[in-house]
């Protein structure tokens, strides 16, 4: 670990107000998260003072974000190690917490809140905290599948290897590579979820893992289950007799909106549990009996009704994605540039999968992959400007950035280190994402939509995930040098921004 991560380390403990001050620290794939005893204290200008630092994002419920980019592993490893450092010497300084906290209001506070992109209503928050967290964890490993569907994309494209049709045992075992993250998809979200909320994560896996064993599947095949044709659909459903009781069956594989609906009702019962058991008998009973209450409620009644919200918001999106394609293509990519902030774009990534796992692909990510590239467009834009004024600092952010968005389609560090910092940055950007729909929506009329097999992320390395690849591949293009183009013209600060930061 180098000496400059280790010192801003330093300085971000400092900024934040001392390892005392800090009660829960986690990362995602862009940003240190913390769960703090007072925000009010925080230096925010101390914090975006230092290099790797892309934003600060304070929210409710004395919970602060800061976003420092693709380096966020090894900056969360730094910190972890000087809080044990803190800890074990006991030299936590509490004073600067204790001594602001008294000097501390509500209006201090509610100021500091509505300074954030989030903040105003903390069971808002605490929602798309619990579904955001149960993804995050697991960013990297959908974003290393992804590349692993691009490579055969790839090959498939220029005819080298045809993953369409019959293939040697090899290209068999590749699929393996990447369809073991989407199939076990499911518990890894119910792990991720159970443990945001403090139940035993292992017990959240386990129950989503009991309805992808083969012995369940194999009530599919039993002579006393009924099978139903959905006309809708077009897709053939089962049912089971278990006990004397109807039992939907479905393919839960790839399914995420089963367990994170689970992990809440577990969590319900999980604390009821706890609080009824003597504390000596919790290892054993608690586990048990969240088991035998859970995974019957789940087959029963949870997994059926999670199937069936996810399918009908996706037939929803379809049925406006048939009948209003314009309006479709050019909608997704306008409302993005607003959930993504708010964190409101979790339930469509949720979405997505679903209509992967029940539609067979999903016409969501073309337009969203037109938002993404207005994003990256628009920090190009900034990157050029920076290396015309030869601004070291924008220069280093929005290169980090850059490479984030096109080679990961990861859009964080460009959204909280740049875009949402200047004025001017997202008028240039809508502009953008409108000349990419438009371009999207006129040639999805003429040639058909833009459809994947697969959940990509949008990057230069996924374009061949999409079909037809030329629509989407000039759409995004149309998406990016648009607002590359406006802001290298005509800037991305106001004349004050432009002052300050100059100062």
């Amino acid at each position: 670990m180098s000496k400059d991560i280790q010192s801003s380390a330093a300085k971000i403990l400092e900024g934040i107000g001392g390892a005392g001050n800090i009660k829960f620290l986690t990362c995602c794939a862009t940003r240190l998260r913390f769960e703090l005893n007072d925000n009010s204290i925080v230096d925010k200008a101390a914090l975006d003072a230092i290099p790797e630092v892309m934003g600060c994002v304070p929210q409710s419920g004395e919970r602060y974000q800061i976003v420092v980019g693709g380096g966020v592993a090894t900056m969360h490893s730094a910190l972890q190690l000087l809080l044990e450092q803190s800890k074990a010497s006991g030299s936590a300084d509490n004073t600067k917490t204790e001594t602001k906290a008294a000097a501390s209001n509500d209006d201090v506070k509610a100021s500091l809140r509505s300074s954030g992109v989030r903040g105003k209503v903390a069971w808002v928050d605490g929602f798309f905290e619990y579904l955001s967290d149960s993804f995050r964890p697991i960013l990297g490993i959908l974003l290393g599948a992804s590349l692993i569907i691009a490579l055969c994309a790839v090959l498939d494209a220029l005819h080298i290897v045809d993953f369409r049709g019959d293939k040697s045992a090899g290209w068999v075992f590749v699929d393996s590579m990447w369809h073991s993250v989407f199939y076990f998809l499911p518990i890894m979200v119910a792990y991720n979820a159970s443990k945001k909320l403090k139940v035993d994560p292992w017990l959240g896996a386990a129950i989503m893992g009991a309805l992808m064993t083969p012995d369940f599947q194999k009530l599919t095949s039993l002579a006393s289950t009924s099978s139903i044709k959905d006309a809708t659909l077009g897709t053939v459903s089962h049912v089971a007799h278990v006990f004397g009781l109807p039992m939907q069956l479905n393919d839960y594989s790839g399914n995420v909106f089963v367990p994170l609906i689970m992990v809440a009702v577990l969590a319900l019962v999980y604390r009821f549990l706890k609080k009824i058991i003597p504390e000596n008998l919790h290892m054993v009973f608690v586990p048990f009996l969240s088991l035998i209450i859970m995974i019957p409620l789940t087959a029963f009644l949870i997994g059926p009704l999670g199937v069936w919200i996810g399918t009908y918001l996706g037939l929803g999106l379809a049925w406006l994605n048939t009948h209003a394609p314009f309006v479709f293509a050019i909608l997704i990519p306008l409302l993005y540039p607003f959930l993504v902030p708010l964190g409101l774009h979790w339930p469509l990534n949720a979405l997505m999968l679903m209509n992967i796992q029940t539609l067979g692909y999903d016409f969501i990510q073309g337009p969203m992959g037109v938002w993404n590239f207005a994003c990256f467009g628009a920090t190009a834009g900034v990157l050029l400007i920076s290396l015309r004024e030869k601004d070291a600092t924008m220069r280093q952010t929005a290169s980090g950035a850059l490479a984030a968005g096109l080679f990961g389609g990861i859009s964080e560090p460009s959204l909280y280190g740049i875009h949402l910092r200047f004025k001017k940055v997202y008028p240039r950007l809508l502009a953008g994402c409108l000349a990419g729909g438009v371009t999207l929506a006129v040639l999805s009329s003429m040639y058909g939509s833009v459809k994947t097999q697969a959940f990509a992320f949008t990057s230069l390395l996924t374009i061949p995930v999409f079909h037809p690849m030329w629509i989407y591949a000039v759409s995004i293009a149309v998406a990016f040098v648009v607002p590359m183009i406006l802001i290298v013209l005509f800037d991305y600060r106001t004349a004050e921004e432009k002052a300050e930061h100059k100062e």
